[in-house]
């Protein structure tokens, strides 16, 4: 069984735990997947790392397919998701329907946790100072890993994390309680793309093509994605 190296943004993990098996069994190739948060990716793609398919955020394909390492032409968006809050499984979920409510909810928490380096958590810290409360917030905050923050929610580290919503919906010992108002969204989009050096470029392709295909479109809405509006 031929491998296909991927390298993959956390917000797609549910989607190709399940997709994964499904794809190898229909096409004989096995994925053997790596995940970081896309900056991180990005580094590693442009240090030489080798890879196959890369999914990522958009404007990291882009630099990427600007740079060669990705052929432009594979490139195709496979969905997108926007930030959303989670608790303590168990606790009272908080009030985050209005912008002022989600900013009351914030100064009222202990402690909040978001991703060090992660799209979501280099946006959230942009937006506590849009909010007027980044100061306020300072001793607050708390910088989680690589992976899925609203772990340190769910061992009662951190009262609230936000990140993007499919790295919350799985975490065991945590409720989602919504997503951010749509005033304060910011949606991200995910895209795929065939390494430039891929050996094994048909399969990879067909991988992507899978991602990319009405068929998954269920798969991608439960685990908290939707597909791109066009």
């Amino acid at each position: 069984m031929a491998d296909i190296k991927v390298l993959s943004t956390h917000a797609v993990e549910e989607v190709l735990r399940e997709l994964g098996p499904s794809f190898a069994r229909a096409s004989g190739a096995r994925l053997v997947i790596d995940y970081d948060p896309a900056n991180a990716l990005k580094r590693k793609i442009e240090d030489g790392i080798a890879f196959d398919v890369a999914i990522v955020t958009r404007p990291v394909i882009d630099a990427l397919a600007q740079q060669g390492k990705v052929f432009r032409e594979s490139c195709r968006d496979i969905g997108r998701s926007g930030l959303g809050v989670a608790v303590r499984k168990g606790a009272a979920i908080p009030d985050i329907a209005t912008v002022d409510a989600f900013k009351n909810e914030l100064l009222a928490a202990r402690s909040v946790a978001r991703s060090r380096e992660g799209t979501s958590g280099v946006y959230f810290e942009s937006l506590l100072t849009r909010l007027g409360i980044a100061e306020a917030m300072r001793g607050k905050l708390v910088l989680g890993g690589s992976g899925r923050i609203a772990e340190l929610v769910a061992r009662g580290e951190v009262d609230m994390a936000v990140q993007q919503i499919p790295e919350l919906l799985p975490v065991q010992g945590a409720d989602f309680a919504g997503p951010l108002p749509e005033e304060l969204q910011l949606y991200t989009v995910f895209s795929a793309g065939v390494s430039a050096a891929c050996t094994t470029k048909d399969m990879a392709t067909a991988f992507v093509d899978a991602l990319a295909a009405p068929a998954s479109s269920a798969l991608f809405k439960a685990k908290g994605l939707e597909r791109i509006p066009h």
